[in-house]
């Protein structure tokens, strides 16, 4: 009977576990080792159950370990930690993180899907109580008991103003708290220009965050073991919540102690397959590399979406199919109170850096007809190559419109489309729904 272990319980890994099942035509036995306490669940939800739009825990998580183990018959392992793989002959090691009992089981093909966890820098203070990280139900859990039964806590500072801080940010302000926001760069959220980040910025200032940026965070320094303040190089931020989310780091160091070749950011080198350097093992999600379509190179761009992808062609493969990974655009969508803000493709940073020469259009413009009731304002900018008129991003920011819109021009991404066979795409139209040119075409035209 072949013996198929996944290390890692959550997006990728039982993706991949189910494609197993599914796919086996013979008897075969899938181990699942899982370190945490919650299988498959919805990561990027926890920001909406910490401010009360998601009113239980549990609706975040998508299967339980008796549904895979009773329905699916996969042995899910849970708060076991895989401590060493051994890939010439075929184990791997784990340690029970209740008992302490370490065991070695073998397999005939491994799934390394250990994910990322969140970047802790080396400040001080960063163990006092109120300062939290943000990566599991039971990390939501404490924020959330923290933030409603904590009579004290009323000023809350986030450190970093990417997703989940933009995120965050919303959730907090939203129960009452004063909320500021913190970024090194000089601008929020860096994998957008800088004219649709500062729409988003005007827009948390109107909700009353206090959005402060350029700013280098020195430590936190507390009293009697409880947090006061953040401490940045120019000023001390009092503070009775601090949330550290400055960005993620794959957990590739199982992998590269068994001599599995690392890529991109020390992430998991795979190719198209999921495979890595050593047969039989493979790696899949936040721990592995994902290959960008536009960039033509591996990235490191984590998101739940790219890891059930990748875990679905690993598991699909281990059974015995043939499927290959297609790639990422990059595209994501972030809510920032009621304003969506969406991107793909590359920005003018990442256009720059690979020495692509291209041009964009930025227009203002309203998400449908602008006679009929209620239409919103709608920011869309498209970037092109200028030798080709190649499509190479696109981002767009408004109340109403703007997944919509991203959604489309990540499809002409994956085709290669140029901006002027986006003007002869048969886009649906009526005034409640949108205009006679979609606005993603209203940009097109300029250029």
């Amino acid at each position: 009977m072949k013996s198929f272990v996944v290390v890692g319980g959550d997006a990728a890994g039982m993706s991949a576990a189910m494609q197993i099942v599914r796919h086996m035509s013979e008897t075969c036995q899938t181990i699942v080792l899982e370190m945490g306490e919650t299988l498959s669940y919805a990561q990027c939800g926890l920001p909406y159950y910490i401010g009360g739009d998601v009113a239980d825990s549990h609706k975040l998580i998508a299967r339980t370990r008796e549904t895979f183990q009773n329905k699916y018959g996969i042995d899910v392992r849970m708060e076991c930690q895989a401590t060493r793989v051994h890939p010439h002959n075929r184990s791997v090691e784990y340690t029970n993180l209740r008992s302490g009992e370490t065991r070695q089981i073998s397999y005939d093909k491994l799934l390394i899907a250990t994910g990322a966890r969140p970047i802790v820098p080396n400040w001080e203070g960063t163990s006092l109580q109120g300062v939290f990280l943000l990566k599991t139900i039971p990390d939501a859990e404490r924020i959330r008991r923290y933030l409603t039964e904590q009579a004290h806590v009323q000023r809350c500072v986030i450190i970093g103003g990417g997703y989940i801080g933009l995120e965050m940010a919303e959730a907090v302000t939203n129960l009452g708290k004063q909320v500021i926001v913190l970024d090194r760069n000089d601008q929020i959220a860096t994998a957008w220009d800088r004219e649709i980040s500062e729409q988003a910025c005007l827009h948390m200032e109107q909700k009353g965050v206090r959005v402060k940026l350029g700013q280098t965070v020195k430590g936190i320094a507390g009293k009697q073991g409880v947090v006061q303040s953040v401490e940045t190089e120019t000023e001390s931020l009092p503070a009775d919540l601090v949330l550290i989310a400055i960005g993620v780091v794959p957990n590739s160091e199982l992998a590269k102690e068994a001599g599995i070749g690392l890529g991109f950011r020390d992430a998991i080198q795979v190719n198209r397959q999921m495979e890595t350097n050593f047969p039989n093992i493979y790696a899949a999600g936040d721990a592995a590399v994902h290959y960008h379509r536009v960039k033509q190179k591996d990235d490191y761009i984590p998101l739940g979406t790219t890891a059930n992808k990748q875990g679905r062609i690993a598991g699909k493969n281990m059974a015995g199919q043939t499927a290959s990974f297609a790639g990422i655009v990059g595209s994501a969508v972030v809510k920032i109170f009621d304003l969506a803000m969406a991107r793909t493709g590359l920005n003018e940073k990442e256009a720059s850096d690979l020495g692509v020469e291209f041009e964009s259009v930025q227009i203002e413009t309203k998400d449908h007809a602008g006679y009929y009731p209620n239409a919103e304002p709608l920011t869309i900018k498209l970037l092109a190559e200028k030798s080709s008129g190649k499509l190479l991003g696109g981002q767009a920011i408004g109340k109403a419109g703007a997944d919509k819109r991203i959604d489309l021009l990540a499809v002409a991404l994956y085709h290669d489309m140029t901006i002027d066979q986006l003007l002869e795409l048969d886009l649906s139209y009526a005034p409640p729904f949108n205009s006679v040119w979609d606005p993603v075409q209203q940009a097109a035209r300029r250029f």
